[in-house]
């Protein structure tokens, strides 16, 4: 029997635009009026106007791609297959959580917006950064990390395992770039430095791990009605007090996407879903099937009705 996973995206995927037409759906509606009773903005008025440079701080794009994911469950749940799995990166390990029913919306978007505030102060900004190490292996990229630790001090580490030689580092700015340049003299490899604002999932993020445990702690907590694969551990669980204590973790902990997909894979799925914003998560999927040459996966992100409507025809 096949089996079916829903993916959510965390940041990285935002766009100015995000979220329509989904906006226009009376259920939308109301859900972004909550939403800007929360936060005490239009969240609505940021995903479709911007502009981009306000959206891309990390206290808004992570509400704004939550609210994005759960429009389109909101929207298309009842027209999906029914799930095996749910599991998020990052950011939208939360939107997962909402989808499995460990936390409401309301509880989700309201931490989401108080994790991007605890991150984006966790360093003062041009302090930290992150790189793509491209085309690498994973002792390929501990070496060049490990150099760079020794001959420029800091931090600098594998931040998220996103694929098949798509791995990110994060740490220090003097200490990635130098990993960077070690990452450079590897004939056939290439290393990038992100645009990003903070050095997320390093160890550089403990501060606000210790911001967000409280907050966490004090959150009720719901097994899920779905296994959700961590990020933390790539392992699958439905009880609440691993699930908190995996978003506890992850904040200055290594995403495990690949080893997640990888548990997915063995577990028999072979539909996976990726609700919110882009692509990026059904195309990681597609690229490691090949890699792992699995054939018979079907992996697609569903935003709109035609989305769904090629999931359809996919499935006949």
């Amino acid at each position: 029997m096949t089996k079916v996973a829903w993916l959510f995206p965390g940041q990285g995927s935002q766009f100015v635009g995000m979220g329509t037409p989904l906006s226009a759906r009376p259920e939308n509606q109301a859900l972004l009026e909550t939403a800007e009773k929360i936060l005490g903005f239009s969240l609505q008025q940021l995903m479709e106007r911007g502009p981009e440079p306000i959206l891309k701080l990390t206290e808004n794009t992570q509400p704004a791609i939550l609210m994005h994911s759960w429009m389109v469950l909101t929207s298309f749940k009842d027209r999906l297959p029914t799930p095996h799995f749910v599991a998020g990166h990052s950011l939208g390990e939360y939107s997962a959580c909402v989808a499995s029913g460990t936390l409401t919306f309301e509880e989700a978007l309201r931490t989401v917006h108080q994790r991007g505030q605890a991150m984006q102060s966790a360093v003062p900004e041009g302090q930290g950064t992150m790189a793509a190490m491209i085309g690498m292996s994973r002792d390929e990229v501990l070496a060049c990390c490990e150099t760079a630790v020794r001959k420029m001090g800091g931090v600098v580490a594998p931040a998220n395992f996103n694929g098949p030689g798509q791995i990110v580092i994060a740490g220090h700015v003097p200490t990635v770039r130098a990993a960077i340049d070690e990452g450079k003299k590897i004939k056939g490899k290439r290393a990038i430095e992100l645009p990003v604002s903070a050095p997320f999932h390093s160890s550089l993020m403990s501060p606000a791990r210790q911001t967000m445990t409280p907050i966490l702690e004090a959150l009720p907590f719901r097994n899920a009605t779905i296994p959700l694969v961590q990020n933390i551990n790539a392992l699958p669980t439905q009880d609440s007090h691993l699930l908190r204590q995996g978003l506890v973790q992850q904040i200055d902990h290594s995403v495990l996407w690949e080893d997640t997909v990888d548990y997915l894979f063995q577990a028999g799925v072979t539909t996976f879903i990726e609700c919110g914003p882009g692509k990026v998560l059904s195309g990681l999927v597609k690229r490691q099937a090949l890699d792992r040459q699995r054939d018979g996966i079907t992996s697609i992100a569903i935003g709109t009705e035609e989305d769904l409507a090629l999931l359809n025809l996919k499935e006949t």
